[in-house]
């Protein structure tokens, strides 16, 4: 379980996820002409929901090791759903007159990029049993 390297990925993915309640993804003036303002994971109901869902999703797939074709499956729906939050976070930005992304805004894109490097490792991990199988 832990011993493969999609379990890695997974808990990067997870990490970064969680950490995004924390660290903010824009900081600038908001709509309510609050200077300094910082946008992160829990400003609202569907950013919360969204990261929270990501982030134990991540962390449900490292246990998912014996069904691949699931756990490939639902890694594939966690990179949309991370587009997704992506778009949501796009969408409280507009809501900002001035401001800039923050450093640490580059979590939502290590959640992304663990996803994809979980799911290509799952897929090599597949097509390694398909091909042992055959051989027997």
């Amino acid at each position: 379980m832990i011993q493969r390297i999609q379990s890695i990925w997974l808990l990067l993915a997870a990490a970064a996820a969680f950490a995004s309640f924390k660290f903010p993804y824009y900081s600038g003036t908001n709509a309510k002409g609050i200077a300094d303002y910082q946008l992160n994971a829990t400003e609202n109901f569907l950013l919360i929901a969204a990261t929270g869902i990501i982030g134990i999703m991540a962390l449900f797939l490292v246990f998912l090791y014996k069904n691949r074709t699931l756990q490939l499956r639902l890694c594939l729906l966690g990179i949309i759903l991370e587009a997704l939050l992506i778009f949501l976070y796009y969408r409280e930005v507009r809501t900002f007159s001035t401001g800039t992304l923050a450093l640490t805004s580059i979590l939502q894109t290590i959640v992304i990029v663990g996803f994809f490097m979980a799911a290509r490792a799952i897929n090599k991990d597949e097509k390694m049993v398909k091909e042992s199988d055959r051989l027997r």
